[in-house]
């Protein structure tokens, strides 16, 4: 006697109420649709923050501590070093916030705070 092939779930019937065929018919998550419309990914979105920002302020910036995308493009914290001093633990360091457009283009930055390198953040 052979053993009897297990059923194989059903899928909804797109037939009823039209409701599988709306499903299938539906948009891709927000991530596919940012690839899809020419919108940069994280990694061109950081690239963009750092390579525009160091034009403008004339410093290379030493690192990106957040990057997020928003409704309007992507928001980026840049580090970079305004003043090197020597040892280097005592230099001033600055994080800008960085907008950036859908295109990747920025569209503003701000200056958030200065530190010096060697300072942990404390909880407050």
């Amino acid at each position: 006697m052979a053993a009897a092939e297990p059923a194989r779930p059903r899928r909804p019937s797109s037939r009823a109420g039209g409701e599988g065929e709306q499903r299938d018919r539906q948009p891709p998550g927000r991530a596919a649709a940012r690839r899809r419309s020419g919108v940069p990914g994280a990694a061109a979105a950081m690239r963009a923050a750092v390579a525009q920002l160091a034009e403008l302020l004339g410093r290379l910036p030493e690192s990106v501590s957040l990057l997020k995308p928003t409704e309007d493009g992507w928001v980026a914290q840049v580090e970079v070093v305004e003043l090197e001093r020597i040892p280097e633990t005592t230099s001033v360091m600055a994080s800008y916030r960085v907008a950036l457009d859908e295109d990747g283009e920025l569209i503003s930055y701000e200056r958030t705070r200065r530190y010096s390198r060697g300072t942990i953040d404390r909880l407050t």
